[in-house]
């Protein structure tokens, strides 16, 4: 009769030892990050600026972010920021058609927006003008 008794006590034990076991088994599986979506509370406390487009963006922003891969290195004939020589064939067909290849793109390497999908046709005219600021 004893070990009736004792029986349903161990089982009660043993579940009440799984939870903190449970608990470290999901901590070391669950997934590593999160999406946190403007207005919403994220689970670290921490607030990230909002990446999309809208107010707060400056044409460097967008240029560091979205430009610099390519046109900081020269990466597929890009002209450099700030290369004089590079970007002096381009200005001299003004600058509607360097707006255009901005946002449409230019082949081969030129890709439309740059690779910034979510800038606005503005956003990317803003980032020619700093660009060929940088060369006048």
């Amino acid at each position: 009769m004893k070990k009736l008794v004792l029986l349903p006590l161990v089982a009660l034990s043993m579940l009440a030892a799984a939870g903190p076991i449970e608990d470290e088994i999901v901590s070391r599986i669950h997934k590593v990050g999160e999406v946190c979506l403007m207005g919403e509370a994220c689970a670290s406390g921490q607030v990230v600026a909002d990446a999309g487009g809208g107010e707060g963006r400056s044409p460097e922003a967008i240029y560091e972010r979205s430009c610099n891969t390519c046109h900081g290195l020269g990466v597929a004939g890009a002209p450099k920021l700030g290369d004089v020589d590079q970007w002096a064939p381009r200005l001299e067909k003004g600058m509607d058609v360097l707006y255009a290849s901005g946002i449409n793109g230019l082949a081969p390497g030129m890709p439309a927006m740059g690779m910034c999908f979510d800038c606005s046709d503005d956003d990317i005219r803003a980032v020619v003008d700093y660009m060929t600021a940088s060369v006048q």
